[in-house]
């Protein structure tokens, strides 16, 4: 039987430049493609450099020094579109794996939920990227909490946030006691929302849900990848 091959837009080592994992030094396997598309998405799927199967993946992470990389996160695009390879290719990994998703395919979570440490999740907002995917997390998160993993929810935001979106998002997140963190829209770089009107923001997440936590993303400040 042949290996599954996926396209890999990149495969790098860097700084987790934002959520709780902030300064620990990760290796980035950059998927290609997304089932979304916002309207402040960073990365260019299209011209994906290179298909591979997982035993060549496997050689390009162990090109790395491995001693120092805290975990590998698999970000995008959407990691989950790759799932059969990923079936493949994580049994193989001896690092924690670190999935960065938008939190909208719960199924194909399910597939590969055993490989999986940590789970970032995308929370869309129509008001800062012209999606609204708050309805679509519930059973992702609920496959995620009854297997015991560690997961924590992020929402970009910007000054057009609504307050019915807040409540939407302090509910679900309530419902499974998880952290929550806000992250100002970065434009070219730079932090695109008013400092008062962040604290503003912030401060009616924490009213209704003290969980939650503020921060940048820390990589553009420092001007690594």
């Amino acid at each position: 039987m042949s290996e599954n091959k996926t396209k890999i837009i990149e495969i790098f080592s860097s700084i987790q430049g934002e959520g709780p994992y902030v300064g620990a030094k990760q290796l980035f396997i950059r998927f290609s493609g997304c089932n979304l598309k916002c309207n402040y998405c960073d990365t260019e799927f299209i011209n994906a450099q290179f298909e591979v199967s997982s035993k060549e993946l496997l050689q390009k992470v162990e090109e790395f020094d491995l001693k120092q990389i805290h975990s590998i996160s698999l970000t995008g695009g959407e990691p989950l579109l790759s799932v059969d390879f990923l079936k493949e290719f994580l049994p193989l990994l001896n690092k924690p794996v670190y999935l960065e998703t938008n939190a909208t395919l719960s199924s194909k979570l399910l597939e590969i939920i055993d490989f999986v440490d940590i789970i970032s999740a995308d929370i869309k907002l129509e008001s800062s990227s012209g999606m609204d995917t708050i309805a679509k997390h519930d059973e992702f998160f609920d496959v995620a909490k009854k297997h015991n993993k560690e997961i924590f929810a992020k929402i970009v935001f910007d000054e057009n946030i609504k307050e019915e979106e807040i409540s939407k998002c302090v509910n679900l997140v309530k419902k499974y006691d998880i952290l929550l963190v806000l992250q100002p829209k970065t434009v070219e770089d730079k932090i695109g929302v008013e400092t008062k009107k962040i604290e503003e923001i912030f401060d009616k997440f924490l009213n209704q849900y003290p969980n939650t936590r503020l921060i940048p993303q820390v990589h553009k400040f420092l001007e690594v990848i």
